[in-house]
């Protein structure tokens, strides 16, 4: 993994985003925390963001619609977007890459899990750029 990378990580329970983060860091990664979808669009405004890790429900802007938002604008549309739910509902999930998702990963989060499926997009990105 790229550890000097930077991390969004957009979920409206406290407990959750500090369990992420707290991950990420540990593993060497930069991490920047946002509340919803709308509070997200403002922290990639003002960051440098590699990667974002995002829960499909929150208010103002739940994940999906932050999806959207993040894909229709060209210096965001390529970056790499971890949904994790709660959700159990397969047409949630497929409604979440259709909107532009690159993962999917349920809660509650397995720090291993976890860690792969970002290395695999860490992966993925790469190749994509050769």
């Amino acid at each position: 993994m790229n550890k000097d990378r930077t991390i969004l990580i957009a979920d409206d329970e406290l407990y959750v985003r500090e369990l992420i983060s707290m991950i990420l860091k540990k593993e060497g990664y930069q991490v920047i925390e946002a509340v919803n979808g709308k509070d997200a669009l403002e922290k990639l405004r003002t960051n440098k963001i590699e990667m974002v890790v995002t829960d499909i429900r929150m208010p103002e802007m739940d994940g999906i619609e932050f999806t959207k938002k993040l894909r229709n604008i060209s210096a965001y549309s390529q970056i790499p977007v971890l949904m994790v739910s709660s959700e159990f509902y397969e047409s949630r999930k497929m409604e979440s890459i259709l909107a532009g998702v690159n993962d999917w990963i349920m809660k509650p989060l397995i720090t291993k899990d976890l860690l792969q499926v970002l290395k695999d997009l860490e992966h993925k990105e790469y190749l994509a750029q050769i």
